[in-house]
């Protein structure tokens, strides 16, 4: 799925809201910005705000789906209709989020009798089917499918960078798309094996070689990196 940019909320389209609805939305982008905007962990979101972690973790896949509208708590839609128990919707999603995954034909056959004993209403299969399919994907791909896939899908991927030059360094190999000509004569491409600031992303150290990566060609170009240079003219 692709993910949402991140936008400035007040930019966003927010006039099909009503003010209270609008309100929420915002209310709940302000408690997810620093997960958003700054990748800090919806763990850590969570125990600063006190939001339970699935909520947070339903509003982060309605954001990245709706974007702030999909903040907003949805309207009522059930006037005028006969009206299903909190309890069994509540019963529908738990068995949506059972693992292994049940059909929505599974289910409705799982809670008709439940709710024929409990004197409730008996949804239609369409009902049911809504009520399933209305469930975040994040949440449901967290039950189904385990934390780290919820991670892969939803998460923000963040890179670590060092807080200073020269506290970590980066070592890579590429070979590059020229030729040279080795002691035999024979053409060949070089290769080039790079250490690079963290930080800074400056190139510390280089070693250019033939023949394949390995160890000593890494242990050269750190040499390199290490040792004292001139101050260029």
């Amino acid at each position: 799925m692709p993910k949402r940019p991140l936008t400035d909320p007040l930019t966003d389209s927010l006039t099909t809201l009503s003010d209270d609805r609008r309100a929420e939305a915002l209310r709940r982008f302000n408690i997810l910005r620093s997960h958003l905007v700054d990748a800090v962990p919806l763990t850590k979101v969570a125990r600063a705000s006190e939001v339970p972690l699935r909520t947070l973790q339903r509003w982060v896949a309605r954001y990245r789906r709706h974007g702030l509208v999909g903040l907003a708590r949805a309207p009522r839609i059930d006037a005028g209709r006969r009206k299903i128990p909190s309890e069994l919707v509540d019963l529908i999603e738990g068995l949506a989020l059972h693992k292994p995954k049940l059909s929505a034909a599974a289910i409705y056959r799982r809670i008709t009798p439940i709710a024929n004993a409990r004197d409730w209403p008996v949804p239609s299969y369409a009902t049911v089917h809504a009520i399933v399919d209305a469930l975040d994907p994040g949440l449901v791909t967290l039950a189904h499918d385990g934390a780290a896939a919820y991670r892969d899908r939803f998460e923000i991927i963040r890179r670590h960078r060092a807080e200073k030059p020269n506290a970590v360094w980066q070592a890579d190999h590429t070979q590059l798309d020229l030729f040279i000509l080795d002691a035999n004569g024979v053409p060949m491409r070089p290769w080039l094996t790079i250490v690079l600031d963290d930080h800074s992303r400056a190139v510390a150290g280089y070693a250019v070689f033939v023949g394949a990566p390995s160890a000593i060609q890494t242990a050269l170009a750190l040499r390199q990196a290490i040792w004292r240079k001139d101050t260029p003219s």
